[in-house]
C-alpha cells in the first residue's frame, strides 16, 4: 500500500468513526476545509473519503452551499435501518459465536464493563465507543466480509442519531442492554441464544431511536 492510499484510508476511517460515534450530529453542516483542518490533512484525501461516505448514505452534499451534513432520518428510513440491522447483526453474532475463544469473551466482558461504567457517569462518548467495540469484536470473528460491510454501513447511517436518543433520554434512562445475557450464551455455547439476544439488543436500541424521532 503506497503512502497516498494509506492516508486516504486513514482519513476515511477517522471520518467513519466520527459518524459511528455520533460526533457529527444530525443537522450540523461542515465544510471539506473544516474536516481537513480537524484531521490535519490536505482537502484531497478528505474529498475522497467524503465521496465514499456519500455513496454509503452516511453524508450528503447540500446543493445550496456545497457543505456536508448527516442526512435527515425519516421514520420510514429508520424502520428500514431497524429491519436491516435485525437481519444482518444477529447472523454475524451467530457466526462469530462459532469461533469464540475464552480470550475474546474476556475482552467482551471488559467492553461491557466500560459500557456500564460510562452509563453510570453519563459519559456518552464512552458508552458509544464501548458499545461499538463490543458488537464489532464479535462480528469480526464471523469471517463474513459482506455481512460485516453491511453492518458497518448501517452503523454509519444510524450512529449520529444515537445522540438524539441521549439528548432526549440521557444515559440513566436507557434500558439494560442484552450484552450480559449474550456473554452467558457465548460461554455455554448456545449459538441460537446468541442470535436471539443480539436481535433483542438491536431491536431495543432502534426502538429508542424511533421514539426519539417521533418525540
Amino acid at each position: 500500500m503506497d503512502d497516498e492510499t494509506s492516508i486516504h484510508d486513514q482519513v476515511y476511517e477517522a471520518l467513519a468513526e466520527s459518524l459511528i460515534q455520533g460526533q457529527i450530529p444530525p443537522g450540523k453542516s461542515v465544510s471539506l476545509r473544516t474536516l481537513a483542518n480537524e484531521l490535519n490533512v490536505s482537502p484531497m484525501p478528505v474529498r475522497e473519503a467524503v465521496r465514499r461516505l456519500i455513496a454509503q448514505k452516511a453524508l450528503e452534499l447540500q446543493p445550496s452551499n456545497k457543505r456536508l451534513r448527516v442526512p435527515s432520518l425519516s421514520e420510514n428510513r429508520l424502520l428500514q435501518l431497524m429491519t436491516a440491522r435485525q437481519w444482518v447483526e444477529p447472523e454475524l453474532a451467530f457466526l462469530g459465536a462459532q469461533k469464540i475463544t475464552r480470550d475474546v469473551i474476556v475482552e467482551l466482558k471488559n467492553d461491557d464493563e466500560r459500557l456500564m461504567a460510562a452509563l453510570s457517569k453519563g459519559d456518552v462518548d464512552g458508552y458509544m465507543k464501548a458499545n461499538y467495540a463490543f458488537h464489532f469484536r464479535l462480528y469480526n470473528l464471523a469471517e463474513a466480509d459482506l455481512f460485516l460491510d453491511m453492518a458497518r454501513t448501517l452503523w454509519l447511517q444510524s450512529g449520529p442519531f444515537m445522540r438524539v436518543v441521549f439528548g432526549r433520554l440521557g444515559t440513566v434512562q436507557l434500558p439494560q442492554d442484552h450484552h450480559q445475557e449474550l456473554i452467558r450464551a457465548l460461554e455455554s455455547g448456545d449459538h441460537a441464544a446468541v442470535r436471539q439476544h443480539m436481535a433483542e439488543d438491536v431491536h431495543e436500541g432502534m426502538e429508542l431511536m424511533l421514539e426519539a424521532l417521533k418525540g
